[in-house]
């Protein structure tokens, strides 16, 4: 423990008695190592019960904790408290309706989730699958999402614009489908049409506030942009895909 202190400025709002914010401050002392997190808890222990805030596992892996610090969308349990300055501001996720001071309501995430066709595997028989490392890596990566959605958060068009856009998140989820060497549908022209991937433009701010450090946008937004657009507008691809149609509906 050492003398010092910061200063917290929590965010405070109960969107069921008024419309009214405010910032309430506190002096939190300094302890080596500390997160954010710890001085929330510090002042919801110390000073004000009434404070509501969400975490779960305290290491990084459920997603809970997500908050703006400083006007940056991060997890209060992995933002260390010495590099964030004197005074640190905690808010809500701005994308998301405010349930009360730090929690945010992110259902809709689960609903846009069940939008998204299911994986669909190749009809094999009795032949076992035969799955290449090269292709298992590759969606991997997505798989390492741990749901805190900052990314959603951060994503201008998700948080400011009213489009149809299903946001980074669920683009990751598409992808590592897309890319299962087993499965057989095509969701790139869906998620053109139907869920807006054409409104991202590919600022990268997703990838920059990823505790996962996803590669969202190069290794998932763009390859299924350049699929769709594939698809949709390229003429060669275009006449394969109606001789595809055909001879299936010939089979039949």
């Amino acid at each position: 423990m050492t003398n010092k202190k910061v200063k917290f400025k929590i965010y405070r709002k109960d969107p069921k008695i008024s419309n009214d914010y405010r910032y309430d401050e506190f002096d939190v002392p300094m302890e080596e190592g500390m997160v954010v997190l710890d001085g929330v808890n510090y002042i919801v222990e110390h000073y004000d019960s009434t404070i509501s805030v969400r975490w779960n596992c305290k290491a990084a892996r459920c997603g809970s904790c997500a908050a703006e610090i400083n006007g940056y969308p991060k997890l209060m349990c992995k933002t260390r408290v010495e590099q964030m300055g004197d005074v640190i501001t905690v808010n809500p996720m701005k994308a998301f309706p405010l349930v009360k001071d730090l929690v945010t309501d992110v259902s809709i995430n689960f609903e846009i989730d069940k939008k998204i066709p299911e994986f669909t595997p190749k009809n094999m028989g009795k032949k076992p699958w035969t799955i290449y490392d090269i292709d298992v890596n590759r969606a991997q990566e997505f798989r390492k999402c741990i749901e805190c959605f900052l990314c959603q958060d951060t994503c201008h068009v998700v948080r400011d614009h009213n489009t149809k856009y299903i946001g980074p998140r669920h683009v990751i989820k598409a992808a590592a489908l897309d890319m299962h060497p087993m499965d057989v549908l095509d969701r790139s022209e869906s998620l053109t049409k139907d869920m807006g991937l054409g409104y991202c433009n590919v600022t990268k701010c997703c990838e920059e506030v990823c505790p996962e450090h996803i590669k969202i946008t190069d290794n998932a937004i763009i390859p299924e942009k350049e699929r769709a657009a594939d698809n949709m507008y390229d003429p060669i691809m275009m006449l394969i895909k109606k001789l595809k149609n055909k001879s299936n509906r010939d089979k039949k």
